[in-house]
């Protein structure tokens, strides 16, 4: 059924998600991947007068999961240059401000946040200070909290 809704590219079950390296015990029984030009929002209301309070803020320590409508300014706000320098004009002489300047339309958004690119130039890089023949070519996502480790270790 997952499948079949639209922004959906598929579902991993047990086997896909051992594929994937995501069969740990938090990640939940079936996890969907959202196609190249989808992401799946955090948005549970219906009504945005209804929205949380911190919707419309930049806050990540309160909102579910990673919002990339966050790195966004809502676009309808008139003067938002000016908002957001009073804001911070605010902050500088140590008032109590709001950062409300997010809007919460989804849409803005574009493209998949949190899936690898199809492109292979597309994928995140990691640079070693050593090189060697074992650290050339590609790695898998799961070497790499070890490497840090080891390079931090030292």
């Amino acid at each position: 059924m997952l499948e079949r809704v639209p922004g959906i590219e598929k579902v991993l079950d047990k086997e896909g998600k051992q594929k994937y390296h995501l069969d740990h015990p938090r990640a939940g029984e079936l996890i969907a991947v959202a196609d190249k030009n989808s992401w799946f929002t955090y948005y549970f209301w219906l009504d945005d007068n209804k929205a949380p309070d911190y919707a419309r803020t930049v806050d990540i320590h309160r909102k579910p999961g990673y919002d990339p409508v966050e790195t966004l300014a809502d676009p309808e706000i008139k003067f938002l240059k000016g908002k957001i320098g009073m804001k911070l004009l605010k902050k500088k002489l140590g008032f109590r401000y709001l950062m409300d300047v997010i809007s919460l339309d989804a849409s803005l958004v574009k493209g998949s946040h949190g899936r690898m690119p199809e492109d292979k130039l597309d994928w995140p890089i990691f640079v070693e200070s050593e090189t060697s023949e074992q650290n050339s070519g590609e790695i898998e996502p799961t070497e790499v909290f070890e490497r840090i480790y080891k390079t931090v270790m030292r």
